[in-house]
C-alpha cells in the first residue's frame, strides 16, 4: 500500500541508511553506494561526499541522483526520491556533525568528525529537491 505524503515524508527523516544511485555514464548501469543524509519533511534532502571521489564526481555531472531507503520490521516499507541537484555548497564542519551525530551515539561523534576531516579531504553536500517519490508499506509480509 503506498504510504501517504506525510507517512513518506517522515520515514525518510528518519536515520535509515540511504542507497544512492547516480547516472555513471553510457553503457553502465547507475552507480550505487550507501550513503548517510539528512532530510527534514517538506524540505531538501542532502548527501556529503568528497568532491573528487567517484560519487562526487558522477553527482557533479548527472546534477540528479535517487535515493532510497527502507526496513523490514516492523513491517515491510520503502520510499525512494529522486529529483535534480539544486546546489552544491562546500561542506561545514557544523554539517558533518550534524550528519554523524544522525548515526553514531554521542561518544562517537567527535573521533568520528576528526577522523573523517583528515582522512576524507574537502567535502561537499549536494543539495537534492524531491521531484518523484516511490513508497510503500508491505505490511507484515
Amino acid at each position: 500500500m503506498p504510504l501517504s505524503v506525510e507517512e513518506r515524508e517522515q520515514f525518510l527523516a528518519e536515520p535509515h541508511i540511504g542507497a544512492l544511485a547516480v547516472e555513471a555514464g553510457e553503457g553502465r548501469a547507475p552507480l550505487t553506494l550507501p550513503i548517510w543524509y539528512q532530510y527534514a519533511p517538506g524540505g531538501e534532502l542532502w548527501v556529503m561526499t568528497a568532491r573528487d571521489s567517484k560519487k562526487g564526481r558522477l553527482l557533479a555531472a548527472a546534477g540528479r541522483f535517487s535515493l532510497m531507503v527502507d526496513r523490514l520490521e516492523p513491517t515491510v516499507r520503502y520510499v525512494s526520491v529522486e529529483g535534480p541537484v539544486v546546489r552544491t555548497e562546500d561542506a561545514t564542519i557544523e554539517q558533518l556533525r550534524e550528519l554523524t551525530a544522525r548515526y553514531l551515539p554521542a561518544d562517537r561523534v567527535e573521533p568520528y568528525v576528526k577522523s573523517a576531516v583528515k582522512e576524507h579531504g574537502v567535502e561537499a553536500v549536494y543539495y537534492l529537491r524531491p521531484e518523484r517519490w516511490y513508497s510503500a508499506d508491505l505490511g507484515t509480509v
